[in-house]
């Protein structure tokens, strides 16, 4: 009779809760009617139990959605967890997984001179596996100077490393270890698509000396000039608001493939999130020569000058509004070896001389030259040392051309 009795309060509790929802989750309310088991059939005709009117949510009051409580959330089992992991989740954790053993964390050693005499210093860093020689990338800053260099693998293999070559430049750097192929793991350099703002951006270093540290967020913006403190400038740099701290230097800048993008190289000073890494296409342009010759040639055009914007050019009488005005052209240079000249008279505007007379440069090959700044960057993202190209420039108020061939610069 009990058991009876307590059946019909559970099946009557359950009622209420479809009636009138009371907040359970719909896997508890499950759990609660299959619990109930109906009494036998009998021949007296048993009234059925009277339905609150069903009631249509109105289109401009939402049905409100009750959360889990405590008690239902501990009854869920690992494999409903695994199964409630979301898309984003599992893919990171899978880039941590498949990149992490490509991953090095660089300790460089120097001896620095002081006040009372020579004392030992240490720096640390990150770097990449990008080949079963034992080549790593990393930044020129994280090894430079460094007197020894060391290296530790993902399974705690650590390693003497020696320099193969350096593009401060850029800041890269390939270094190499002697270990087993077998514990080298290439990262993926396969990527050659177009990157977009607000693509998923991952970083894996040694942040702090916290090795292996993941940190993720978004490409914040593209096509970034860095200036860097040796006054040389990065081009075409991905900016991040993935966490990157000292110590990230060198290390993988991935996608949710678990691809290389870039290489971590630099922070903006006092600003939060936000960082730098020089991308994958200057990785690929610069890394390949440094393995084979420990160096790369930089292309130049041979010649400094101005700037020209139209304030200047009118204020000047120049024949372009945007350009480069040539002050002076290198010896045996390319600009030289083209026939390009440089300024022939002198003017003072207020009490700064102004030196004119040179060719103004609008033009290299398909590219149009309208600032110092834009030059820069065709030589070095567009163009190689012994490519032949055509100059458009000015002289004397006539469009001309000629055909060079690019040197190295000096």
């Amino acid at each position: 009779m009990r058991t009876k009795t307590a059946l019909r309060w559970l099946a009557m509790l359950a009622v209420v809760i479809a009636a009138v929802g009371c907040g359970l989750p719909d896997l508890v309310e499950r759990q609660l009617l299959s619990s109930v088991t109906p009494p036998p059939a009998t021949a007296t005709a048993v009234q059925a139990p009277t339905r609150l009117p069903t009631v249509t949510p109105s289109p401009s009051r939402p049905q409100v959605q009750v959360k889990p409580t405590v008690s239902d959330l501990a009854q869920v089992t690992d494999q409903q967890v695994e199964q409630a992991y979301d898309e984003a989740e599992r893919l990171t954790i899978a880039v941590y997984e498949q990149v992490s053993p490509s991953v090095v964390y660089i300790t460089s050693r120097m001896v620095t001179m002081g006040y009372f005499g020579a004392y030992p210093s240490e720096g640390s860093g990150s770097g990449f596996i990008i080949d079963q020689q034992g080549h790593i990338v990393t930044n020129n800053h994280v090894i430079e100077g460094a007197d020894s260099i060391e290296v530790q693998l993902f399974d705690s293999t650590v390693a003497s490393a020696e320099v193969v070559g350096v593009d401060p430049q850029n800041d890269l750097a390939v270094i190499k270890v002697d270990v087993l192929a077998d514990k080298l793991q290439p990262v993926d350099m396969s990527f050659d698509g177009d990157l977009r703002v607000g693509q998923r951006a991952i970083a894996i270093g040694n942040p702090f000396g916290l090795s292996w540290t993941l940190t993720s967020g978004v490409i914040s913006s593209l096509g970034r000039p860095l200036q860097e403190s040796n006054g040389e400038t990065i081009f075409n740099v991905i900016q991040t608001d993935a966490a990157i701290n000292p110590g990230n230097s060198g290390g993988p800048l991935l996608n949710s493939r678990g691809q290389l993008i870039g290489v971590n190289t630099a922070i903006q000073t006092g600003a939060d999130n936000i960082g730098f890494a020089v991308p994958l296409s200057t990785v690929k342009r610069i890394v390949p020569a440094l393995i084979e010759n420990g160096r790369y040639p930089h292309p130049s055009l041979g010649a400094a000058g101005y700037t020209v914007f139209p304030e200047f050019a009118a204020r000047f009488d120049l024949p372009a509004e945007r350009g480069l005005l040539i002050v002076r052209v290198s010896a045996n240079g390319t600009a030289e070896r083209a026939g390009l000249r440089g300024a022939s008279r002198e003017v003072y505007l207020g009490r700064t001389p102004i030196y004119l007379g040179g060719d103004l440069i609008v033009g290299l090959d398909d590219f149009e030259i309208d600032s110092n700044e834009t030059l820069l960057r065709v030589l070095e993202t567009e163009m190689q040392v012994g490519d032949q190209v055509t100059i458009t420039f000015y002289r004397d108020g006539r469009q001309l051309q000629t055909s060079a061939v690019l040197r190295e610069q000096s």
